[in-house]
């Protein structure tokens, strides 16, 4: 539901968005176990953890804003399957969910969906807390109401009758399985969410989840056989900014992409970028205090989709005008042979003065910059491929 400017002028009144200042960790999700990764208050010296989970499928790892010794972790293990664990000892010590995401039981005789991993964790409204989200695999939106112990489906969108339409039924090509991610809530109504599927699109609801309508307007999906088709993208991430929430940037399958929610139609700024690299990738990133200002990875997406940095040499690159230009930013990165990419969940910025941006690699390295992107530094080596990386603050 689109906001008017003056809401917008409001949530920046009365939101606090100072630069922070205290020492932070960096919640990093791999195929092979979590790690964490905790930073001096300069962000010049850096401690990796002992693995926690070793050997279990991590896919995301968030700390909840609105009680920063909670953090949230998307696992699927050998014995327990999909679930959900949570720490309120600052990652110390985790217990597993009573009740992980799951698709109810299907009739017996009938082939019914079953949760392969959970992907997407969400804290909830800061109205409401408690709330978290869950995206999984095969596509599917759940709630918990008590930090993460208990999880249901949100019928509106798991039961909608149009939902194996939206999503393409269950013979989804999607390499390592379909997905629902960037589920975002509007921070002015907690009412007013967005969710992204891989395939499906992009969604909203005005009515925390009861119903869901397609908004994918403008968006190429040059996969598919008809053009500007409703339904049936490929949206690798979405983002809301909170300083203007009626503003979102999408990393799709095919290219970069705002909306200005009033218009609702997407455009394709990814057309600005260079043309030798192009404009396609997985995460998306943008400034905590600009919504202007935002940063992607490209990856090699012609031919066969190597999914690599393009001729092996990797870079972000930065708009500081909402998409009509961007920099490479590549200063202590890897100039040649270094093919790898950088995952939807797997980079991320803090909220210093001037922002830190960090991302994790599909070879297990993680990089940071202190300076917005300007100059790179390797800060941990040899991990499993990473699948996320999130800030967290004030983490002992």
């Amino acid at each position: 539901m689109p906001k008017s400017d003056k809401s917008n002028k409001e949530i920046s009144a009365k939101t606090n968005h100072k630069p922070t200042t205290g020492p932070l960790a960096l919640l990093i999700a791999t195929r092979k176990g979590a790690f964490i990764l905790r930073g001096s208050k300069s962000r010049e010296k850096w401690k990796l953890s002992d693995p926690i989970f070793l050997g279990h499928t991590v896919h995301h790892i968030v700390q909840d804003p609105r009680d920063p010794k909670s953090i949230l972790m998307a696992c699927r293990t050998g014995h327990l399957g999909p679930t959900v664990f949570r720490s309120n000892y600052q990652g110390k010590k985790w217990i597993e969910a009573q009740t992980p995401p799951a698709f109810p039981k299907a009739p017996e005789g009938e082939k019914g969906r079953v949760v392969d991993h959970v992907f997407w964790l969400t804290p909830g409204h800061p109205t409401e807390p408690g709330v978290w989200y869950a995206g999984t695999s095969p596509q599917g939106l759940f709630r918990s109401e008590d930090d993460g112990a208990t999880w249901e489906g949100v019928s509106g969108f798991n039961d909608h009758p149009m939902r194996d339409t939206w999503v393409g039924g269950l013979g989804d090509g999607t390499p390592d399985g379909p997905k629902m991610h960037s589920v975002l809530i509007d921070p002015r109504d907690p009412n007013h969410m967005y969710l992204g599927m891989s395939g499906g699109g992009v969604f909203e609801s005005t009515d925390r989840g009861a119903e869901w309508k397609p908004l994918n307007k403008g968006c190429v999906a040059d996969f598919l056989p008809i053009p500007d088709p409703e339904y049936g993208h490929d949206p690798h991430c979405v983002r809301l900014h909170p300083l203007k929430p009626d503003r979102l940037y999408q990393q799709n399958h095919c290219g970069i992409y705002r909306m200005e929610r009033d218009e609702g139609v997407w455009v394709r700024i990814g057309d600005n970028m260079p043309k030798e690299v192009g404009d396609i990738g997985f995460p998306m990133v943008l400034h905590p205090r600009d919504p202007d200002t935002a940063w992607v990875f490209p990856m090699d997406g012609t031919e066969v989709w190597p999914r690599t940095s393009p001729d092996g040499r990797p870079a972000a690159y930065v708009t500081h005008d909402a998409g009509n230009n961007w920099k490479r930013l590549a200063k202590g990165l890897p100039k040649q042979h270094a093919f790898l990419t950088v995952k939807r969940q797997a980079m991320t910025a803090d909220s210093h003065e001037p922002v830190g941006l960090y991302f994790g690699t599909t070879n297990g390295e993680v990089w940071g910059s202190t300076n917005e992107g300007k100059k790179w530094e390797c800060l941990a080596r040899h991990l499993p491929h990473v699948y996320a990386v999130e800030v967290a603050e004030h983490l002992k």
